[in-house]
């Protein structure tokens, strides 16, 4: 036998066939002609009310409205019969009710309509006792009354225990609804998530390919021009530009290939002063111009840190190649303790020169100015850019660092 079709979802559906079984043990109970007394019964009554009881099970309304009446119909049908029809095992009438009730009402609703049946149950039991008590044909009054007492406890306990029992399974089907829609919204970001560290890795990658490319051949192309510049005047010396530049150009075409393959260090083990004095020694030889370095760290840097200053230093020497036309560039790499904090510290780097300058107010910043911003911001540093048209360009980093992460041994 199918169940109702308002049941077959719900968390309680199993309740149903406990609903079955109480209706035909009160139908089989009014079969039975056994009993301890005879009480006034009216069979026809019983057996019309319990009928159409067991009909209404099949229909269960959704709307508010037609849930009180529906409810109200049914405690009607069960006070006629218990009292005016005299029916047997009446209590699991009430307890049918009950069931009904967590189909179609909420959890809280439905503890206001277990307490009313429970009130409404233990009233008829006490009528049906003083009823029982003025028969003549009951002898033992007091064995009646416990009988009747251990019915009054018994209805009571199996609708606490039934209300108790569906609140705890329709909590655990809701709990389980919310973790579903938990997992379900947790599988939507951990997809977001992905999707972002995916084009944060993009970034990177192009921001790499973009630093140690576009500096290798702006070097390249400058010692290429250099070399155009000296071919005739001074041939040895343009000779050997030509073949630092096909140094860079096998230099470059490594750093793509490691790039690609995420497997590439700048630094190639040497010290972060001694690749930014091989910058230096570059940039030097490529536009005939000596920067100023100042290079002064009592500590050691972790590696992420040493890279993001290299490229930072890289991304703004190349920038001045390219578009400065300065004639005197200051770089200063300092390593500060926090005076009253010992265990922090924090790493200034600057580069500064006199060329042309831009307005930044209206100029929109590259690539390069953008990966420097966005490599000072990954370690929690603070990026400052100031120029203006013939003032040169001023760029500036600050990172915080811990003392206690970077390893560093006492003095």
């Amino acid at each position: 036998m199918r169940l109702p079709r308002h049941t077959r979802s719900h968390p309680l559906h199993f309740l149903v066939y406990l609903e079955w079984i109480l209706l035909l043990l009160v139908g089989l109970r009014e079969f039975s002609p056994m009993w301890l007394y005879q009480s006034p019964r009216v069979v026809w009554l019983n057996w019309l009310g319990l009928g159409l009881f067991t009909l209404a099970g099949w229909w269960l309304p959704q709307r508010p409205l037609r849930r009180s009446l529906y409810t109200i119909l049914q405690v009607g049908l069960i006070l006629l019969v218990s009292l005016v029809g005299g029916i047997r095992l009446f209590p699991l009438l009430f307890v049918v009710l009950v069931i009904r009730s967590s189909f179609i009402f909420k959890p809280r609703t439905c503890f206001v309509v277990t307490g009313i049946v429970l009130v409404l149950c233990v009233s008829v039991l006490l009528l049906r006792l003083q009823s029982l008590e003025l028969l003549p044909t009951v002898a033992n009054v007091t064995r009646l009354r416990r009988l009747w007492l251990g019915r009054i406890l018994v209805a009571g306990l199996t609708l606490v225990f039934l209300q108790l029992l569906m609140y705890a399974v329709v909590s655990e089907r809701q709990s389980r609804e919310k973790l579903m829609v938990a997992h379900a919204k947790l599988q939507q970001y951990a997809s977001e998530i992905e999707n972002l560290a995916t084009v944060q890795e993009r970034n990177r990658i192009a921001r790499e390919i973009h630093d140690s490319l576009g500096h290798s051949l702006t070097v390249f192309n400058l010692h290429l021009e250099a070399a155009l510049r000296l071919l005739q005047s001074d041939p040895d010396e343009a000779r050997e530009l030509l073949i630092e530049a096909k140094q860079l150009s096998s230099t470059a075409l490594r750093e793509v290939r490691e790039s690609v393959a995420m497997l590439r260090n700048p630094l190639q083990g040497r010290s972060l002063k001694g690749a930014i004095a091989s910058l230096i020694n570059d940039f030097q030889r490529s536009t005939y111009i000596s920067p100023e370095l100042h290079y002064q760290i009592g500590f050691p840097l972790s590696s992420k840190l040493e890279i993001a200053i290299y490229r930072i230093v890289q991304e703004a020497l190349t920038n001045i190649y390219k578009y400065a036309a300065a004639t005197q560039v200051k770089l200063s790499i300092q390593g500060e303790i926090l005076a009253g904090i010992p265990e922090a510290a924090t790493v200034r780097v600057l580069i500064q020169d006199n060329g042309k300058g831009f307005d930044s107010t209206q100029t929109t910043t590259g690539f390069g100015v953008q990966g420097m911003q966005e490599r000072t911001l990954a370690l929690a540093g603070k990026f400052t850019l100031t120029t203006a048209p013939g003032e040169g360009c001023r760029i500036e980093a600050v990172f915080p660092l811990s003392l206690y992460d970077s390893s560093i041994a006492s003095g």
